[in-house]
């Protein structure tokens, strides 16, 4: 079997506030946006990767707390994080360097769940 990552799902208690968090703060292009049995569903991400798909409900899931965590890499991990911090977001964890070729921190989304920022060096 050849498989492929295709997206990964979050339901989301705050549509519009996740959107703006992986859109308008972190990049993630959207891909399309549409709705599927009174829900609204957005996908995002960039042609050729794998999608993040949010899904509106309050209903969710997942909880941040169950161990899921999102990464994506920077080409400068200071500049990430000055970045993030005029945004208002706070590092979560961090930074860490686990060895000479890798560093990384944790910021929180809207609902909790961890998006870790990694710089390979």
């Amino acid at each position: 079997m050849n498989l492929s990552m295709n997206w990964i799902t979050l339901r989301v208690r705050d549509l519009e506030a996740s959107l703006d968090f992986y859109h308008r703060i972190l990049g993630l292009p959207v891909e399309r946006r549409f709705e599927s049995r009174g829900r609204q569903i957005v996908m995002l991400g960039t042609e050729g990767q794998p999608k993040i798909e949010l899904i509106q409900g309050i209903d969710t899931a997942l909880k941040p707390e169950c161990g899921i965590s999102i990464g994506f890499e920077a080409g400068s991990l200071d500049e990430a994080m000055a970045e993030l911090s005029n945004e208002g977001i706070p590092v979560a964890r961090g930074p860490v360097s686990p060895n000479p070729h890798l560093r990384f921190f944790y910021i929180l989304d809207p609902d909790g769940f961890e998006v870790q920022i990694a710089e390979h060096c």
